[in-house]
């Protein structure tokens, strides 16, 4: 069995941040990812972000995550990649599969002091005819392909949902070479931010506004999808017979939001609560990022869907916390780092969306506080 002080799983932008706020201080920290390179969201996003000096406004997300790379090796975290928790086997022990170099594999028993879980959050999937062909994706799997693997995912892409994932993934297939024939959104108006719907307006991309997918079709005696059929739904979204209409596409793009990743912070015993606007079932956690466990943290969007941004506050105050418990921080340092942190989370929070999420998150954390 290994026993580390931090051990952190999932080197997102939260993991990442959390990472470097600890070490930094002189704790022990590991940071695991089931993936071949760390990052996650981050190296996807080849858009720059916006918003405050604070969150790096004007700086793209992968040369964010490269900075934050650097920090990590600078400040001494231990990185184990391709690396996935399969379960707990006591309290504070977590049992990781870690793939070696020649194609083996081990699993090993980390204990640690302190646990924080930022798996991040999976797509939600649209049920259709024809929604397991070949072809249909979800935004992130296609964006993952064009960004990070470099490989086209079609040439005639229909995106579902015009949410900031679908309207950002969808001008980025379009730089990589794929033609966009559509965006299609459920609801009767946009979701996304205004700076990214107008590139794609200026684009001439089709907006079919109070549409879905009907069905997907396939050539006679294909196997992959060849055509779409969209329907416009009614004030109920019911489909509106009659209204039919079939786009030509070989790839259509699921972008209709995430929800928080929560298989191993339940095995840890937390509790979960249901929060809509955040994704649905959460981790219930305080102001410290940290659940009804003691010692077990959340953040980004296993704690609730957001930003990076956002992610990596999170995983910021999650890192302090676990550094401050660990006597690495003294009490006003701690409270110092904290209020920075928190100012800026709520910065975010209040931003294009009002108190909407901010609310959403206090609903969380006032039931995490029930449980300390």
């Amino acid at each position: 069995m290994e026993k580390r002080e931090i051990l952190i799983i999932g080197a997102g932008p939260a993991g990442l941040a959390a990472s470097i706020e600890a070490a930094q201080t002189g704790a022990q920290v590991l940071l695991v990812d089931e993936n071949d390179a760390p990052g996650g969201q981050l190296f996807k996003q080849i858009h720059k972000f916006f918003g405050s000096a604070k969150h790096k406004a004007g700086t793209r997300g992968i040369n964010i995550g490269k900075q934050m790379l650097e920090q990590t090796k600078e400040v001494g975290v231990e990185l184990w990649l391709n690396t996935t928790a399969i379960g707990t086997v006591g309290d504070k022990q977590v049992a990781l599969v870690r793939k070696n170099e020649d194609g083996t594999s081990e699993t090993v028993v980390v204990e640690a002091d302190k646990i924080l879980v930022a798996c991040g959050g999976a797509e939600n999937a649209v049920n259709f005819d024809g929604w397991t062909l070949p072809g249909v994706m979800g935004a992130g799997a296609a964006q993952t392909m064009v960004n990070v693997r470099r490989v086209l995912p079609g040439k005639k892409i229909l995106m579902v949902g015009s949410g900031n994932v679908g309207l950002i993934v969808s001008y980025q297939l379009m730089q990589a070479g794929a033609d966009v024939v559509g965006i299609v959104e459920a609801a009767p108006r946009i979701g996304g931010y205004c700076v990214h719907a107008g590139k794609i307006r200026r684009a001439g991309v089709p907006v079919y506004l109070s549409h879905t997918v009907l069905h997907a079709d396939t050539d006679e005696g294909g196997e992959e999808v060849s055509s779409a059929v969209i329907v416009q739904l009614d004030e109920h979204f019911q489909p509106i017979p009659g209204t039919e209409k079939r786009i030509d596409c070989d790839t259509i793009c699921i972008a209709t939001g995430l929800r928080p990743q929560i298989k191993v912070s339940t095995l840890l015993g937390v509790k979960n609560g249901y929060i809509p606007e955040l994704g649905g079932w959460m981790p219930i956690h305080d102001d410290n990022m940290e659940t009804n466990v003691k010692g077990i943290f959340v953040a980004g969007d296993t704690a609730g869907v957001e930003e990076a941004s956002t992610a990596m506050d999170e995983g910021r105050m999650a890192g302090v916390a676990m550094a401050h418990e660990l006597g690495y921080l003294s009490d006003e340092e701690a409270s110092a780092k904290k209020q920075e942190i928190s100012e800026r989370l709520k910065a975010l929070r209040l931003g294009p969306f009002g108190e909407r999420r901010q609310n959403a998150k206090d609903r969380i954390v006032a039931e995490g506080k029930k449980h300390e």
